[in-house]
């Protein structure tokens, strides 16, 4: 019995050490999924972070009826305030594109803007293994993930990451 114990601790363990593993690079079908911006224009994340390279990027994954995603604004408005030169792309999971317009013209995020089409259950949202919002993640100038899980905007990981 305690041989059997000690095999399932083990086993256990390493299950959870694979879990834990964080990617440093989005994945091919995260990269082709496609978004929509503020004009109605489809574009792929691809397009996205190519229209940002050469800057660190902070995303941040929201919606208009996400009270914790509200919450949060002025934070990140702070980050934006001691960070200029950080992009910011503003990631909507609303349940359509007319509430997530009105979002956007009701809490002001200031930065770029996207609807996931696609949402929780698509390539980008299976990628991120997306089971909260907001969330945050952080992609440096090279274009690596460097923060890929945190759910509030003044995480000390996201600050560590910008300075």
């Amino acid at each position: 019995m305690h041989k059997i114990s000690i095999i399932i601790i083990c086993l256990l363990t390493l299950i959870s050490c694979k879990a834990q593993e964080v990617p440093t690079q989005f994945s091919t079908k995260a990269l082709n999924d496609t978004f929509t911006n503020v004009e109605g224009k489809q574009i792929t994340f691809k397009d996205i972070l190519d229209s940002n390279k050469g800057k660190t990027v902070v995303i941040d994954i929201w919606a208009s009826w996400c009270r914790d995603c509200i919450k949060n604004m002025p934070k990140v408005e702070r980050l934006q305030k001691n960070n200029p030169e950080v992009a910011f792309l503003f990631l909507s999971l609303d349940k359509t594109e007319a509430s997530w317009k009105k979002g956007i013209k009701k809490y002001k995020p200031k930065g770029q803007h996207y609807y996931m089409q696609s949402g929780w259950e698509g390539a980008f949202g299976t990628f991120l293994d997306l089971d909260w919002i907001p969330r945050y993640l952080v992609v440096d100038k090279t274009g690596t993930i460097k923060v890929y899980r945190a759910i509030k905007a003044d995480d000390k990981i996201i600050q560590e990451q910008l300075h």
